[in-house]
């Protein structure tokens, strides 16, 4: 090939790569999108709340694993008893939170309590909270916020 041959098929590649985005699809609205909040210390354990949105459903679940990896040649650590509330609620609605009390038991591997689906308005904010006790622990309750988009 010759330069101007070369040039040509360079500039035509570069008017595709540019034009690309453009093309795009959008989103399906049936599309599921999770977000995670911050973690936390609880009951001696890892926690994070996080949210699945799809549409205008939002179901909040909380994840509890270990904060690390146990010492190398320890003996694997007892499975614990835990008391966990998951609560959500509209921001600004007034409306008490809708509240889930779960009796887990956790081993040495991550575990998920998922709370009930909701569905609220595009616009709204819902917040969601997860605590996590084990005698002698009290819960420091995690909370993550989405609004939905739609």
């Amino acid at each position: 090939m010759n330069r101007l041959a070369l040039l040509a098929f360079g500039v035509v590649g570069l008017t595709v790569l540019a034009a690309g985005p453009a093309s795009a699809t959008p989103e399906a609205a049936d599309e599921t999108v999770t977000t995670c909040g911050n973690s936390g210390l609880q009951a001696g354990l890892l926690t994070r709340l996080c949210a699945e949105v799809t549409g205008t459903t939002v179901q909040f679940y909380g994840r509890v694993s270990l904060a690390g990896p146990p010492s190398p040649g320890s003996p694997a650590p007892a499975p614990k008893e835990l008391s966990t509330t998951l609560s959500s609620e509209v921001v600004g609605a007034g409306a008490p939170p809708l509240t889930q009390d779960k009796p887990v038991l956790f081993t040495t591997t991550t575990l998920e309590v998922r709370g009930p689906a909701s569905t609220v308005p595009c616009g709204t904010t819902v917040r969601g909270t997860f605590g996590v006790a084990s005698f002698p622990w009290t819960p420091r309750p995690v909370v993550h916020e989405v609004t939905l988009t739609c």
